[in-house]
């Protein structure tokens, strides 16, 4: 069964086990028990987890692309590209993970996740985010995977996932409709 081109969301409570479920999805723990059937997709997956640190770009090509997505991103004011390099890091915690927002844009793989990624953004930006980014990637035919605690945007998802002490339940996102 193919799920390219869906939003899935993972919901519950604090200290119930979401990052540590994204973690072994994308291969960074290894499952107790259990088993991962797909050799390849770690290299399918971009990822951003709740981090203090940004990851340079690699290539001077993705200079005009990274600009575009500034904009978007509303740093464009704040930081420049330059051979492949950014002019500053030196932003607050939510404009700096937009620039690792901008990373994983440039990196376009199949798979997407984002762990609790919108937590530090204003409300304005946390909109843009769940309405415009994550349906662009969508329509794009991405697959998106938000640990999330914004129950605005639920009805948004293809798919909630909730986690409920160490159980997985699997709930219709038209149950949240606004």
């Amino acid at each position: 069964m193919n799920h390219s081109g869906q939003l899935v969301l993972i919901v519950s409570g604090n200290g119930s086990g979401k990052s540590t479920l994204a973690k072994i999805i994308t291969g960074l723990y290894i499952p107790e028990s259990g088993n991962i059937r797909l050799e390849w997709y770690r290299q399918h997956f971009s990822v951003i987890f709740l981090f203090d640190h940004f990851l340079e770009l690699e290539t001077n090509s993705l200079d005009l692309q990274a600009k575009e997505y500034l904009e978007k991103f509303h740093l464009n004011t704040k930081v420049q590209v330059k051979n492949g390099s950014l002019s500053t890091t030196a932003l607050s915690q939510g404009q700096r993970k937009r620039l690792a927002l901008l990373t994983v844009f440039l990196e376009d793989r199949p798979i997407y996740l984002f762990d609790e990624w919108a937590s530090d953004q204003d409300p304005f930006f946390r909109e843009i985010f769940y309405k415009q980014l994550l349906l662009n990637l969508k329509q794009r035919g991405k697959t998106i995977i938000v640990i999330s605690h914004d129950d605005r945007y639920f009805h948004l998802a293809d798919r909630v996932i909730k986690l409920d002490y160490g159980k997985v339940e699997y709930d219709n996102a038209a149950n949240y409709s606004q």
